[in-house]
Protein backbone atom coordinates (compact mmCIF):
# COMPACT_ATOMS: atom_id res chain seq x y z
CA UNK A 1 0.00 0.00 0.00
CA UNK A 2 1.71 3.36 -0.79
CA UNK A 3 2.03 6.03 1.62
CA UNK A 4 0.03 9.33 1.67
CA UNK A 5 2.05 12.32 0.92
CA UNK A 6 4.44 13.12 3.79
CA UNK A 7 3.74 9.93 5.67
CA UNK A 8 6.80 7.86 6.72
CA UNK A 9 6.76 4.75 8.42
CA UNK A 10 9.21 4.25 11.62
CA UNK A 11 10.15 0.95 13.90
CA UNK A 12 11.94 1.73 17.39
CA UNK A 13 15.61 1.96 15.60
CA UNK A 14 17.80 3.73 18.39
CA UNK A 15 18.60 0.50 20.34
CA UNK A 16 22.00 1.70 20.03
CA UNK A 17 21.23 4.88 21.71
CA UNK A 18 19.81 2.97 24.81
CA UNK A 19 23.09 1.26 25.56
CA UNK A 20 25.07 4.13 26.90
CA UNK A 21 23.83 7.56 28.25
CA UNK A 22 20.17 6.75 27.75
CA UNK A 23 19.27 10.05 29.21
CA UNK A 24 20.45 12.73 26.26
CA UNK A 25 17.36 15.36 27.34
CA UNK A 26 17.60 15.46 31.00
CA UNK A 27 18.08 18.86 31.96
CA UNK A 28 18.99 19.84 28.16
CA UNK A 29 17.59 23.49 26.93
CA UNK A 30 16.92 22.25 23.53
CA UNK A 31 18.06 24.85 20.95
CA UNK A 32 14.33 24.87 18.89
CA UNK A 33 11.89 24.85 21.81
CA UNK A 34 8.38 23.52 20.35
CA UNK A 35 4.89 23.55 21.74
CA UNK A 36 4.04 19.55 21.51
CA UNK A 37 0.75 18.40 22.12
CA UNK A 38 0.46 15.30 23.19
CA UNK A 39 -3.04 13.21 22.96
CA UNK A 40 -3.66 10.23 24.96
CA UNK A 41 -2.48 10.07 29.09
CA UNK A 42 -1.47 6.43 29.65
CA UNK A 43 1.94 5.30 30.23
CA UNK A 44 3.33 6.15 26.84
CA UNK A 45 1.89 9.43 26.58
CA UNK A 46 2.63 10.39 30.36
CA UNK A 47 6.65 9.41 30.09
CA UNK A 48 6.04 11.21 26.71
CA UNK A 49 5.14 14.31 27.96
CA UNK A 50 7.71 14.05 31.04
CA UNK A 51 10.66 13.72 28.79
CA UNK A 52 9.72 16.22 26.38
CA UNK A 53 9.49 18.60 29.33
CA UNK A 54 11.98 17.77 30.80
CA UNK A 55 13.75 19.21 27.57
CA UNK A 56 12.11 22.68 28.05
CA UNK A 57 9.41 22.07 25.47
CA UNK A 58 6.23 23.45 26.51
CA UNK A 59 3.38 20.26 26.40
CA UNK A 60 -0.10 20.15 26.67
CA UNK A 61 -1.60 16.45 27.86
CA UNK A 62 -5.11 15.95 26.50
CA UNK A 63 -7.38 12.87 28.08
CA UNK A 64 -10.29 12.40 29.77
CA UNK A 65 -9.54 10.04 32.42
CA UNK A 66 -5.17 9.52 32.23
CA UNK A 67 -3.89 6.32 33.19
CA UNK A 68 -7.26 4.62 33.21
CA UNK A 69 -7.12 2.23 30.03
CA UNK A 70 -3.94 -0.51 29.93
CA UNK A 71 -1.98 1.56 31.67
CA UNK A 72 -4.44 1.16 35.42
CA UNK A 73 -4.51 -3.23 34.36
CA UNK A 74 -0.71 -3.34 34.12
CA UNK A 75 1.31 -4.89 36.79
CA UNK A 76 4.38 -3.73 35.89
CA UNK A 77 6.54 -5.84 35.38
CA UNK A 78 9.62 -5.14 33.08
CA UNK A 79 10.51 -8.39 32.06
CA UNK A 80 12.34 -9.10 29.25
CA UNK A 81 13.22 -12.44 29.65
CA UNK A 82 10.08 -13.73 30.97
CA UNK A 83 8.04 -12.24 28.29
CA UNK A 84 10.24 -13.91 25.36
CA UNK A 85 7.80 -15.81 22.70
CA UNK A 86 9.40 -16.90 19.74
CA UNK A 87 9.65 -14.52 16.18
CA UNK A 88 9.98 -11.71 18.96
CA UNK A 89 13.75 -11.62 19.22
CA UNK A 90 13.83 -7.79 18.06
CA UNK A 91 11.42 -6.76 20.69
CA UNK A 92 13.30 -8.52 23.10
CA UNK A 93 16.57 -6.66 22.21
CA UNK A 94 14.66 -3.81 22.47
CA UNK A 95 13.35 -4.31 25.83
CA UNK A 96 16.74 -5.12 27.27
CA UNK A 97 17.43 -1.20 27.65
CA UNK A 98 14.01 -0.62 29.99
CA UNK A 99 15.30 -1.46 32.64
CA UNK A 100 18.04 1.09 32.78
CA UNK A 101 15.82 3.73 30.87
CA UNK A 102 13.33 3.57 33.67
CA UNK A 103 16.39 4.11 36.02
CA UNK A 104 17.21 7.31 34.13
CA UNK A 105 13.42 8.38 34.82
CA UNK A 106 13.16 7.27 38.26
CA UNK A 107 16.35 9.95 38.92
CA UNK A 108 14.96 12.39 37.30
CA UNK A 109 11.79 12.11 39.20
CA UNK A 110 13.69 12.26 42.60
CA UNK A 111 15.69 14.99 41.43
CA UNK A 112 12.35 17.09 40.80
CA UNK A 113 9.85 15.62 43.07
CA UNK A 114 11.97 14.29 45.77
CA UNK A 115 10.98 10.60 45.21
CA UNK A 116 12.34 7.91 42.91
CA UNK A 117 10.52 4.82 41.34
CA UNK A 118 10.21 1.88 43.60
CA UNK A 119 12.25 -0.63 40.77
CA UNK A 120 12.65 -3.97 42.20
CA UNK A 121 14.63 -6.30 40.33
CA UNK A 122 13.78 -9.76 41.56
CA UNK A 123 14.16 -11.78 38.56
CA UNK A 124 11.31 -14.17 37.26
CA UNK A 125 10.72 -17.34 38.71
CA UNK A 126 8.47 -18.87 35.53
CA UNK A 127 7.17 -22.88 36.27
CA UNK A 128 4.85 -25.65 35.54
CA UNK A 129 1.42 -27.08 37.12
CA UNK A 130 1.54 -30.34 35.31
CA UNK A 131 3.77 -32.17 32.46
CA UNK A 132 2.26 -30.70 29.97
CA UNK A 133 2.97 -27.28 31.85
CA UNK A 134 6.39 -28.31 32.44
CA UNK A 135 6.74 -29.16 28.01
CA UNK A 136 5.74 -25.82 27.54
CA UNK A 137 8.66 -24.63 30.13
CA UNK A 138 11.21 -26.16 28.27
CA UNK A 139 10.28 -24.78 24.94
CA UNK A 140 10.58 -21.81 26.07
CA UNK A 141 13.80 -22.20 27.71
CA UNK A 142 14.85 -23.44 23.79
CA UNK A 143 13.45 -20.51 22.34
CA UNK A 144 14.95 -18.25 25.20
CA UNK A 145 18.34 -19.95 24.90
CA UNK A 146 18.49 -18.72 21.03
CA UNK A 147 17.83 -15.39 22.49
CA UNK A 148 21.30 -15.36 24.87
CA UNK A 149 18.43 -14.54 27.44
CA UNK A 150 20.25 -14.91 30.73
CA UNK A 151 18.66 -17.13 33.01
CA UNK A 152 19.11 -20.70 35.50
CA UNK A 153 17.70 -23.53 35.91
CA UNK A 154 16.40 -23.55 39.86
CA UNK A 155 15.08 -26.20 42.03
CA UNK A 156 13.45 -25.99 45.32
CA UNK A 157 16.55 -28.47 47.10
CA UNK A 158 19.18 -26.07 46.31
CA UNK A 159 17.11 -22.81 46.14
CA UNK A 160 14.38 -23.04 48.77
CA UNK A 161 13.52 -19.44 49.47
CA UNK A 162 12.98 -18.57 45.26
CA UNK A 163 10.00 -20.86 46.23
CA UNK A 164 8.34 -19.50 49.21
CA UNK A 165 4.44 -20.17 48.80
CA UNK A 166 4.54 -22.08 45.75
CA UNK A 167 2.70 -25.31 45.84
CA UNK A 168 5.11 -28.28 47.03
CA UNK A 169 4.16 -29.93 44.17
CA UNK A 170 6.70 -27.66 42.04
CA UNK A 171 10.12 -28.38 42.74
CA UNK A 172 11.77 -26.96 39.34
CA UNK A 173 11.50 -23.79 37.35
CA UNK A 174 13.61 -21.41 35.19
CA UNK A 175 15.12 -17.99 37.25
CA UNK A 176 15.04 -14.84 34.80
CA UNK A 177 17.43 -13.11 36.34
CA UNK A 178 17.60 -9.92 34.83
CA UNK A 179 13.80 -8.84 35.05
CA UNK A 180 12.13 -6.66 37.75
CA UNK A 181 9.02 -5.17 38.43
CA UNK A 182 7.76 -1.49 38.84
CA UNK A 183 4.48 0.22 40.00
CA UNK A 184 2.15 2.02 37.47
CA UNK A 185 0.03 3.65 40.40
CA UNK A 186 3.30 4.68 41.61
CA UNK A 187 4.60 5.93 38.64
CA UNK A 188 1.57 7.53 37.97
CA UNK A 189 1.37 9.60 40.74
CA UNK A 190 4.62 10.74 40.33
CA UNK A 191 4.89 11.35 36.60
CA UNK A 192 1.56 13.46 37.52
CA UNK A 193 3.61 15.43 39.87
CA UNK A 194 6.24 16.02 37.45
CA UNK A 195 4.53 17.59 35.17
CA UNK A 196 2.60 20.18 37.52
CA UNK A 197 6.38 20.88 38.47
CA UNK A 198 7.54 21.18 35.02
CA UNK A 199 4.31 23.58 34.01
CA UNK A 200 2.57 20.78 31.64
CA UNK A 201 -1.25 21.56 31.18
CA UNK A 202 -3.15 18.48 31.22
CA UNK A 203 -6.78 18.96 29.54
CA UNK A 204 -9.01 16.11 30.91
CA UNK A 205 -11.18 15.89 27.82
CA UNK A 206 -11.47 14.36 24.78
CA UNK A 207 -9.50 15.20 21.55
CA UNK A 208 -12.30 14.64 18.57
CA UNK A 209 -9.96 15.81 15.59
CA UNK A 210 -6.93 16.90 14.61
CA UNK A 211 -5.24 19.28 12.12
CA UNK A 212 -2.45 21.16 11.00
CA UNK A 213 -1.02 23.61 8.75
CA UNK A 214 1.82 25.42 7.92
CA UNK A 215 1.28 27.35 10.68
CA UNK A 216 1.46 23.84 13.40
CA UNK A 217 -0.72 21.70 14.52
CA UNK A 218 -4.26 21.73 16.49
CA UNK A 219 -6.71 19.65 18.76
CA UNK A 220 -10.54 20.33 18.87
CA UNK A 221 -12.06 19.19 22.23
CA UNK A 222 -15.52 19.74 23.10
CA UNK A 223 -14.70 23.09 24.76
CA UNK A 224 -12.33 24.66 21.58
CA UNK A 225 -9.14 24.57 19.72
CA UNK A 226 -5.76 23.86 21.76
CA UNK A 227 -2.63 24.82 19.08
CA UNK A 228 1.16 23.88 18.91
CA UNK A 229 3.87 22.76 16.86
CA UNK A 230 4.05 19.27 17.10
CA UNK A 231 1.66 16.34 18.12
CA UNK A 232 2.31 12.80 19.00
CA UNK A 233 -0.84 10.66 19.23
CA UNK A 234 -0.32 8.21 22.34
CA UNK A 235 -3.99 7.14 21.88
CA UNK A 236 -3.24 2.70 22.85
CA UNK A 237 -6.04 0.42 21.61
CA UNK A 238 -8.23 3.48 21.25
CA UNK A 239 -9.50 5.06 18.16
CA UNK A 240 -7.66 7.88 16.55
CA UNK A 241 -9.35 11.49 16.54
CA UNK A 242 -10.69 12.35 12.97
CA UNK A 243 -8.44 13.78 10.71
CA UNK A 244 -5.71 11.64 11.40
CA UNK A 245 -3.90 10.44 8.25
CA UNK A 246 -2.09 7.27 8.81
CA UNK A 247 -0.20 5.28 6.12
CA UNK A 248 -2.63 2.41 6.75
CA UNK A 249 0.56 -0.07 7.42
CA UNK A 250 -0.13 0.05 10.94
CA UNK A 251 -3.01 -0.87 12.75
CA UNK A 252 -4.01 -1.52 16.26
CA UNK A 253 -6.54 -3.70 17.97
CA UNK A 254 -7.46 -4.48 21.13
CA UNK A 255 -6.35 -7.09 23.56
CA UNK A 256 -8.24 -7.25 26.92
CA UNK A 257 -6.05 -7.94 29.92
CA UNK A 258 -7.57 -8.20 33.44
CA UNK A 259 -5.75 -8.37 37.15
CA UNK A 260 -6.64 -8.68 40.58
CA UNK A 261 -5.30 -7.04 43.30
CA UNK A 262 -5.31 -9.28 46.68
CA UNK A 263 -3.85 -8.61 50.18
CA UNK A 264 -1.86 -11.70 50.69
CA UNK A 265 1.25 -12.98 50.93
CA UNK A 266 5.04 -11.22 50.72
CA UNK A 267 6.77 -12.21 48.22
CA UNK A 268 8.23 -8.82 47.47
CA UNK A 269 12.10 -9.91 47.84
CA UNK A 270 11.66 -13.24 46.01
CA UNK A 271 10.91 -13.13 42.03
CA UNK A 272 7.50 -12.61 40.19
CA UNK A 273 6.13 -15.91 39.43
CA UNK A 274 5.12 -17.23 35.87
CA UNK A 275 3.17 -20.33 35.15
CA UNK A 276 1.84 -22.48 32.90
CA UNK A 277 -1.28 -24.43 34.55
CA UNK A 278 -3.28 -26.15 32.47
CA UNK A 279 -1.93 -24.71 29.73
CA UNK A 280 -2.81 -21.31 30.86
CA UNK A 281 -0.69 -18.45 31.39
CA UNK A 282 -0.78 -17.26 35.33
CA UNK A 283 2.02 -14.25 36.93
CA UNK A 284 1.95 -13.11 40.72
CA UNK A 285 3.90 -10.17 40.72
CA UNK A 286 4.22 -9.42 44.77
CA UNK A 287 4.58 -6.02 46.32
CA UNK A 288 5.66 -4.81 49.84
CA UNK A 289 3.73 -5.31 52.55
CA UNK A 290 1.69 -8.14 50.88
CA UNK A 291 0.00 -6.64 48.00
CA UNK A 292 -0.31 -8.60 45.02
CA UNK A 293 -1.20 -8.70 41.17
CA UNK A 294 -2.37 -11.79 40.19
CA UNK A 295 -3.06 -11.97 35.84
CA UNK A 296 -2.62 -13.13 32.49
CA UNK A 297 -5.63 -13.17 31.16
CA UNK A 298 -5.85 -11.92 27.63
CA UNK A 299 -8.59 -12.07 24.93
CA UNK A 300 -9.05 -10.08 21.74
CA UNK A 301 -11.86 -8.05 22.34
CA UNK A 302 -13.04 -4.37 22.88
CA UNK A 303 -15.41 -4.66 26.10
CA UNK A 304 -13.96 -4.01 29.19
CA UNK A 305 -16.14 -6.56 31.17
CA UNK A 306 -14.84 -9.46 33.63
CA UNK A 307 -16.86 -12.53 33.22
CA UNK A 308 -17.93 -14.67 36.46
CA UNK A 309 -15.94 -18.21 34.97
CA UNK A 310 -13.04 -15.73 33.52
CA UNK A 311 -12.04 -14.58 37.28
CA UNK A 312 -13.34 -17.81 38.74
CA UNK A 313 -10.84 -19.48 36.22
CA UNK A 314 -7.78 -17.23 37.06
CA UNK A 315 -8.33 -17.58 40.96
CA UNK A 316 -8.62 -20.98 40.42
CA UNK A 317 -5.07 -20.75 38.77
CA UNK A 318 -3.40 -18.80 41.71
CA UNK A 319 -4.63 -21.12 44.56
CA UNK A 320 -2.94 -23.88 42.06
CA UNK A 321 0.08 -22.57 42.08
CA UNK A 322 0.17 -19.99 45.36
CA UNK A 323 -1.99 -21.88 47.70
CA UNK A 324 -1.38 -19.83 50.28
CA UNK A 325 -3.28 -17.03 48.78
CA UNK A 326 -6.05 -19.00 50.19
CA UNK A 327 -6.58 -16.65 53.09
CA UNK A 328 -5.73 -13.37 50.92
CA UNK A 329 -8.22 -10.69 50.62
CA UNK A 330 -9.50 -9.69 47.21
CA UNK A 331 -9.31 -5.66 46.48
CA UNK A 332 -10.12 -5.28 43.45
CA UNK A 333 -10.33 -6.07 39.97
CA UNK A 334 -9.05 -3.73 36.65
CA UNK A 335 -9.39 -4.42 33.43
CA UNK A 336 -7.59 -2.47 29.97
CA UNK A 337 -7.21 -2.86 26.30
CA UNK A 338 -3.85 -3.21 25.22
CA UNK A 339 -2.75 -2.06 21.66
CA UNK A 340 -1.32 -5.07 19.88
CA UNK A 341 -0.43 -4.51 16.42
CA UNK A 342 -0.47 -6.57 13.56
CA UNK A 343 3.01 -7.73 13.91
CA UNK A 344 2.89 -7.26 17.72
CA UNK A 345 6.03 -4.85 17.65
CA UNK A 346 5.46 -0.84 18.71
CA UNK A 347 6.23 1.71 16.17
CA UNK A 348 6.18 5.58 15.84
CA UNK A 349 4.56 6.69 12.40
CA UNK A 350 5.11 10.00 10.91
CA UNK A 351 1.72 10.40 10.05
CA UNK A 352 0.54 12.66 6.50
CA UNK A 353 -0.95 15.30 8.77
CA UNK A 354 2.60 17.24 8.91
CA UNK A 355 3.72 17.72 12.76
CA UNK A 356 1.86 14.58 13.83
CA UNK A 357 3.35 11.25 14.89
CA UNK A 358 1.74 8.22 16.40
CA UNK A 359 3.26 6.21 18.75
CA UNK A 360 1.77 2.97 20.09
CA UNK A 361 1.54 -1.27 19.22
CA UNK A 362 2.89 -1.57 22.49
CA UNK A 363 0.51 -4.70 23.55
CA UNK A 364 1.83 -6.65 26.47
CA UNK A 365 4.82 -4.42 27.12
CA UNK A 366 3.74 -0.76 27.53
CA UNK A 367 5.03 -0.47 30.98
CA UNK A 368 8.16 -1.41 29.75
CA UNK A 369 8.50 0.09 26.62
CA UNK A 370 7.90 4.09 27.31
CA UNK A 371 10.80 5.33 28.54
CA UNK A 372 12.03 4.40 25.44
CA UNK A 373 9.10 5.43 23.34
CA UNK A 374 9.25 8.63 25.11
CA UNK A 375 13.12 9.29 23.55
CA UNK A 376 11.50 8.50 19.97
CA UNK A 377 9.09 11.40 21.00
CA UNK A 378 11.69 14.15 21.96
CA UNK A 379 13.60 12.97 18.67
CA UNK A 380 10.68 13.48 16.33
CA UNK A 381 10.22 16.97 18.74
CA UNK A 382 13.69 18.49 18.00
CA UNK A 383 14.25 16.81 14.12
CA UNK A 384 17.35 15.61 13.00
CA UNK A 385 21.00 16.41 14.71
Amino acid sequence: MALPSGATLTRFNYIEKITGDIGPYAGRVSQDQKNVLVVGGGIIGLVSAFRLAQAHHGVTLFDPAVAKGATWAAAGMVAPGAEIAPGEQSNYELQKGALAAWREVSHALDELTGEGITIAQTGTLLVGWDASDRRLIEQFRKVASGFEAPMDVVTRNDSPDIFEGVTHRISEGLLMTDDAWIDPDQIVRLLLRGLELLGVRVVAEEVLDISSNFEGVAVRTGTGEFRGDLGILATGAGRLPDGALTSGANVVRPIRGVTVRVQGIDRSEQPSVRAFVRGRAFYMVSRFGGYCVLGATAEERADAVLEVGELQRLLRDALDIVPELETARVLETRMGLRPASADLEPFFEVLANKGWAWSSGHYRHGVTLAPLAALRAVEFAEGPA
